[in-house]
């Protein structure tokens, strides 16, 4: 009749078990659970096989609409929240935004990147860290980066209510404990090594060619990628000033423009700033400045609006990180068949350890901090962001110098032990 309230009619599973609002048997035997959201008007169905396991994610989707929790996003997979990520993500460089790309796209696109994101627990996570390191053999350098985009992502979709919490919290850190992971200890060149390194390149003539460029890394603390794209109006000779305000790198467009250079700024905005340069720089500057001259080399390099870079191969073209450890490790290997074919005896000869430009980098930095430089003045010029990076160089250096000096003291005379063998 009209104006009486309609009684919502009762219903009963085929187990004769009575269906609250909303609930429903399939034809097939199993269930689902339909409702609308509160605030979009959009209309939603759950499944289960039981109505135990439909009532239970009944709960779940009551706590979710409290919580503000989306429930239209229930099948997004880990890639789907990727794109928007990507689409999303600015302030960064080019070329680590590149990077990160190749590290999800490489590892994570075809197999984790499918599953479901509200899916994922904390234990997803770890098994799939585990499996890049123990059946795909990657090192925990390369999972790293491939955990930052995956908790950035996860951070996203947590923070548009697609997710309650990040399961990568964490994970790296326990990855490294599980794994007894210990960060590798960063050597630098000893005096000795280095005086080897410099005269066997200056002694000879094949390698007189690498002399310069090595001498100013070892005597500047110049990243690669500030010294390789490093131009001849960056250097003021008379002053005796090197400007770095820029810096050059090379990477996978993934774009289909194959690799590249770009230029950049720097690392940090500490990495803007001006390096005092000895007599002996400004010295291998003007050499190869002259070797260029006579061998009739210029720069045919013109990288976004760059030109005129001091560094360039015989064809004119820039150097890059490949180049310059890749004649690191022949000058190296040359370097140490010629002590053990020259040394006499038994004697234990100063042979070359395997490094890499970086290790330049570390080199000068450790003879500065062994020198007693101010450990602001290293970081200025070092051009490090956060002093607790240079404060780890000179930590470790302090620590080895006093190993040094106690192991050289003869405490019941107060003496050196070096002096007295002198004598």
């Amino acid at each position: 009749m009209p104006g009486k309230s309609r009684k919502a009619r009762i219903r009963y599973d085929s187990n004769r078990v009575r269906l609250r609002k909303g609930e429903y048997e399939r034809p097939n035997g199993t269930y689902e659970y339909r409702w609308v959201g509160t605030f979009t008007g959009e209309r939603h169905v759950v499944y289960a096989k039981t109505l135990d396991e439909l009532r239970a994610r009944e709960e779940e989707v009551m706590v979710d609409v409290h919580d503000g929790i989306r429930t239209n996003v229930k099948n997004m997979s880990v890639n789907d929240v990727y794109d928007l990520w990507l689409d999303l993500k600015r302030g960064i460089k080019d070329n680590t935004l590149k990077g990160y790309m190749y590290s999800y796209e490489m590892y994570v696109q075809n197999t984790f990147g499918k599953k479901k994101i509200v899916q994922i627990r904390k234990t997803d996570v770890k098994r799939f860290y585990n499996s890049l390191m123990d059946e795909r053999h990657l090192a925990i350098g390369t999972i790293d980066g491939i955990h930052n985009v995956l908790h950035q992502v996860f951070q996203l979709a947590m923070d548009d209510n697609i997710i309650r919490t990040n399961p990568t919290d964490n994970m790296l850190k326990e990855l490294k404990m599980s794994h007894n992971y210990k960060q590798p200890k960063k050597d630098a060149l000893t005096v000795e090594q280095q005086k080897l390194f410099l005269d066997y390149m200056k002694d000879e003539a094949q390698d007189r060619y690498w002399y310069p460029i090595f001498f100013i890394m070892l005597n500047t603390g110049m990243r690669v990628g500030e010294i390789t794209g490093l131009r001849w109006c960056d250097i003021d000779l008379e002053k005796g000033e090197i400007s770095i305000n820029h810096t050059l790198v090379y990477y996978d467009h993934r774009d289909g423009k194959g690799a590249t250079f770009s230029i950049n700024t720097p690392k940090t905005t500490a990495g803007v700033r001006t390096i005092p340069m000895t007599e002996e720089v400004k010295e291998q500057f003007l050499a190869e400045k002259a070797f260029q001259e006579e061998a009739e080399i210029e720069c045919k390099s013109h990288i976004d609006g760059y030109r005129d870079f001091i560094f360039v191969n015989r064809f004119g073209s820039v150097q890059h990180q490949g180049t310059l450890n890749k004649a690191i490790r022949r000058i190296s290997r040359d370097c140490n068949d010629h002590v053990l074919l020259h040394r006499k005896g038994n004697e234990d000869p100063i042979l070359l350890p395997p490094f890499s430009c970086h290790t330049l980098r570390h080199t000068f930095a450790t003879r500065l901090c062994e020198a007693g430089l101010n450990i602001k003045v290293i970081q200025n010029v070092l051009g490090h962001a956060d002093i607790s990076t240079t404060m780890d160089i000179y930590i470790h250096v302090t620590s080895e110098l006093k190993k040094s000096e106690f192991a050289d003291l003869d405490i019941s005379t107060g003496t050196r032990k070096s002096d007295a063998a002198k004598a």
